[in-house]
């Protein structure tokens, strides 16, 4: 584990005393033409020395290993993000389990991501998951962030699971590295920021010159835009825009879906405005599920078939009488990969998901799902929900994201639990983690499988 692995640059070698095996890299830069040479070189390194080369393609950025320098060298896998966090997560894992121990891997920008899921949420599950199951094969892997796109938790997230962040920058055609976290290695001057060439390196303590870096490095300097999700981003700046149709599409497909016709009855039905309500009761990012999309539609097509110019106003206070307002809040289904993440049972869903495993394994998980916790954020904003509800009676549903689609009902599979919501505000945050832990854990029952 303590063999020097060349990052195929001198100077950044000597700066963080090189790789070692089970390193994961994560370069945060200002732009993909940085990452591209840095992994390039890398590559090319590891090529004269006979590894073993992956490269991940998910992104729309350009390539960041061009086949034509490297012909037949690196290994390409080309993976789908716009089907989803599971499948792409659960794609990538099985490769990386397929091909074992100490392979070297290229992977593109994490920061493009946030294009399909709109989620730093996400991106941080993801790594979580990637980045020790990496470790544990003796692997070393690249990864990219770009410079201001995420929020500081994302970049804590990530910090707290890399062995390496490197900040990179290129200013005035000179190169800078500066050291953010570097596992089981030090230096009196490591973490200083450095000029970096291909022959060596020295770091930079002047004051001034470390000013004038920082300024050109970072673009954005608003500390309060950095500790928010680019979920919430997205939606806030969707409700100060004129331009609704923007980003109608691209919300409804992030809370409702966006395949059959049940995503293009929300295109037909709701406005911004409706996806905006939405979002203001919703925890955490993700969709809504199907039962909650198909129950807001009814609402929505019934309000506006009676509230039509032609209809008896008789007939409209009927509607109005038997409509009551509804009250909801939406648990967002990212939240359920997340706390899949967080209580480290990602290995076991794997596992679960395999033909041998499929039923075997479901029963361990249901215990693991029932016996979890939330992150303290999640808790923070259950708090809040219940708080707002006060002592009154609540139902815990599960909506799917299976259910009620055309032709696919899946009708009474996972549970739904009722919450007298009595007591003290401690017993009944109890009581109503516990429903959401038994929502969760009914996805292993034999019925649903």
């Amino acid at each position: 584990m303590n063999h020097f692995i060349s990052t195929g640059i001198k100077g950044i070698d000597q700066v963080i005393d090189g790789l070692r095996l089970g390193d994961n890299v994560v370069w945060q830069v200002n732009s993909i033409d940085d990452y591209q040479r840095l992994a390039s070189t890398f590559c090319r390194q590891a090529i004269s020395e006979n590894r073993t080369i992956v490269y991940f393609r998910y992104a729309k950025h350009k390539t960041i290993i061009d086949q034509v320098l490297f012909p037949g060298d690196v290994r390409v896998y080309s993976i789908d993000a716009d089907k989803g966090f599971e499948h792409f997560t659960s794609q990538i894992y099985e490769v990386i389990k397929l091909l074992g121990y100490r392979v070297f891997y290229i992977f593109d920008c994490l920061s493009d991501l946030l294009e399909e899921w709109s989620s730093d949420l996400m991106i941080g599950n993801f790594f979580r998951i990637t980045c020790p199951f990496l470790f544990e094969l003796e692997t070393i892997a690249y990864f990219a962030l770009q410079r201001d796109r995420h929020a500081y938790a994302t970049i804590a997230r990530i910090r707290e699971t890399t062995q390496l962040l490197l900040d990179f920058s290129c200013v005035n055609e000179q190169d800078y590295v500066h050291p953010l976290k570097v596992w089981q290695r030090y230096s009196p001057t490591m973490f200083l920021p450095h000029r970096v060439s291909n022959e060596e390196s020295h770091p930079v303590s002047s004051s001034g010159e470390v000013a004038q870096l920082l300024s050109k490095s970072y673009q954005s300097h608003n500390i309060a835009d950095r500790q928010v999700d680019y979920w919430d981003k997205l939606f806030n700046e969707a409700e100060k825009s004129e331009d609704s149709q923007r980003y109608f599409k691209r919300l409804s497909d992030l809370l409702i879906g966006s395949e059959g016709r049940v995503a293009n009855l929300a295109y037909k039905w709701f406005s911004l405005t409706d996806l905006l309500r939405i979002q203001g009761r919703q925890i955490g990012t993700g969709k809504i599920g199907g039962k909650a999309a198909g129950m807001l539609l009814a609402r929505k097509i019934t309000r506006s078939l009676f509230s039509d110019d032609h209809t008896a106003g008789q007939e409209q206070e009927k509607v109005n009488l038997k409509l009551e307002a509804h009250d909801s809040f939406y648990i967002g289904s990212d939240l359920f990969y997340t706390y899949i993440v967080h209580n480290d049972c990602w290995k076991l869903r794997m596992e679960q998901k395999s033909k041998e495993g499929f039923f075997d394994k479901a029963a361990e998980l249901k215990q693991e799902l029932l016996q979890g916790e939330f992150p303290v954020f999640i808790r923070d904003q259950f708090n809040q929900m219940l708080e707002y509800y006060g002592q009154s009676p609540i139902i815990v549903r599960s909506s799917s994201l299976l259910e009620d689609d055309y032709g696919n009902a899946f009708a009474g599979k996972y549970e739904s639990v009722f919450c007298v919501n009595q007591g003290s505000p401690e017993k009944r945050y109890e009581m109503f983690e516990k429903a959401v832990k038994h929502v969760y854990a009914s996805m292993m029952d034999e019925s649903a499988l």
